[in-house]
């Protein structure tokens, strides 16, 4: 019988209250699908150096710490949990990713983790949130990156076949910011732990129910910013019933170095938060962005701190003055904007195209049906 071992990476953040906020709903979500693994047959473990997450351990999860002794290496720590735990396959999680997996969604990555050759399915290749391994023995031998996003062009790059789960609000969601939880909120789906989470939290938010209703406006216009996959954008486009257009850029930032800069950085830098704030609003009714390309770069962001800050329009946490006048001058534009990370532009947009017709008397979908032609015969 192979062992096959769920295993989530739950990192504590720091004191803000964004960070706060993130932390405890990747937490109800970690604990969500732990329980969906455990009913799966799954043994699950938990890696956390939070001693008190610990202590609040439900029934069947195990605990390990990851090492104090260096800087946190993704790679070196999932093949120390696995040879410690002396798996034959395995279910990764970050604890922010794969609390709207249903039962049934977990089928496929349990089935793909007891296969006999080594092989790795991803809920995204580009950028893993979550992955399947089989016979992972061989593919933890492989020297894995520091950070999980660029863990498929690794072990790609290692001659280890790889392959993508379709994309859903199931696959590509996961906490990454606050803006995630606020439109979760608002979406209002996921395991028991994460409703109620969502419940309990405070989900004001100063532009997203705004920008929300545009995408059921016919007449009105949607523009998504960043690091947007055309997959998530045809299925965004097909769902809401304004018209989107995008300006795509910085796509695999985290997962692989790259020596050019973004258009729109550029366009930021030279001239301004305003200048830019005032013609996104001449094209544009609202405005979905993922504010790191624009900011910041792989090796030069600020802490989470101020990006959260920044997503939930809170000036006084915003130390850096460059994301300070960003996040002021999109609170006052005359659209409303809303700001994220990669995964408000991914994760994020399969969950507004459903959230905004919560209400509404209209029509689900405003979209006419594909026309299969079938000659009749006389």
């Amino acid at each position: 019988m192979k062992r096959i071992v769920g295993l989530i990476f739950h990192a504590p953040l720091g004191e803000s209250r964004g960070e706060q906020l993130v932390e405890a709903g990747r937490w109800a979500s970690t604990l969500g699908l732990a329980r969906r693994l455990r009913i799966a047959g799954l043994p699950v473990c938990v890696v956390t150096p939070d001693a008190d997450r610990a202590r609040e351990q439900g029934d069947g999860i195990t605990f390990l710490r990851p090492s104090l002794s260096e800087p946190f290496h993704f790679g070196r720590e999932l093949q120390r949990a696995a040879a410690e735990l002396d798996v034959d396959g395995l279910l990764y999680f970050g604890s922010g990713a794969g609390g709207l997996l249903t039962q049934e969604d977990l089928h496929p990555l349990l089935d793909f983790a007891r296969g006999e050759t080594s092989r790795a399915l991803f809920n995204n290749f580009y950028s893993c949130d979550f992955c399947s391994l089989s016979s992972a023995k061989k593919i933890l031998r492989i020297e894995l990156p520091a950070i999980d996003n660029p863990l498929g062009f690794v072990l790609a790059d290692a001659a280890v076949p790889c392959y993508s789960l379709p994309r859903t609000a199931a696959t590509q969601f996961d906490i990454d910011t606050p803006t995630d939880l606020v439109l979760l909120a608002r979406y209002g789906a996921g395991s028991p732990e994460l409703l109620a989470f969502c419940t309990k939290m405070d989900s004001s938010h100063p532009t997203l129910d705004r920008a929300l209703a545009v995408l059921t406006d016919r007449s009105a216009v949607t523009c998504v910013v960043g690091r947007l996959s055309p997959i998530t954008w045809s299925s965004f486009e097909s769902q809401v019933a304004c018209r989107t257009s995008a300006l795509v850029e910085g796509r695999g930032m985290r997962a692989g170095a790259s020596s050019h800069v973004p258009w729109l950085r550029q366009t930021l830098a030279s001239e301004g938060a305003h200048v830019f704030f005032r013609r996104l609003a001449q094209a544009c009714d609202a405005a979905w962005i993922d504010s790191r390309p624009l900011l910041g770069t792989r090796d030069s962001m600020p802490p989470a701190s101020v990006r959260f800050s920044s997503d939930l329009f809170h000036l006084d946490g915003i130390t850096d003055p460059a994301w300070r006048e960003f996040t002021a001058v999109a609170l006052d534009s005359r659209i409303p904007v809303v700001l994220g990370g990669h995964s408000l532009v991914s994760g994020g947009l399969y969950l507004a195209a459903e959230a905004c017709w919560k209400g509404q008397n209209l029509a689900r979908r405003l979209h006419p049906e594909p026309f299969a032609y079938t000659k009749e015969r006389s």
